[in-house]
């Protein structure tokens, strides 16, 4: 299914095709301080709808991970990175797409303070 996200102002917004029944929620540093549940999609089934200069961006430990953040409204509604086997992955913020009722996801905790 497609949906639409972005952030809070709409300065960022994206479209992504999911099928969004699970959320992680990490306990790392950043995830911890800013929220959010996260879904991993391939790169290409996310598709940017704005300016990618809308965008501002942070990487953090060993900077493989680009958290991608609105300058304006301070919302991260999704990040880039690869996974272990050298695939693109985006890191999707699922609490950034209105559609999603968030209290049907089965919440999966993740240690990534650990990491």
């Amino acid at each position: 299914m497609i949906y639409q996200g972005g952030c809070h102002c709409g300065k960022i917004a994206f479209e992504v095709d999911g099928d969004f029944k699970t959320a992680i929620d990490c306990n790392c540093s950043l995830c911890r301080r800013r929220g959010g549940l996260l879904a991993f999609v391939p790169r290409d089934k996310l598709k940017l709808q704005t300016p990618e200069e809308n965008k501002s961006t942070y990487t953090f430990n060993n900077h493989v991970i680009k958290h991608h953040f609105c300058s304006n409204c301070g919302i991260a509604p999704y990040g880039e990175g690869v996974l272990p086997n050298g695939d693109p992955m985006a890191s999707i913020n699922l609490c950034c797409i209105p559609a999603i009722d968030l209290g049907c996801l089965e919440i999966m905790s993740y240690d990534g303070a650990s990491r």
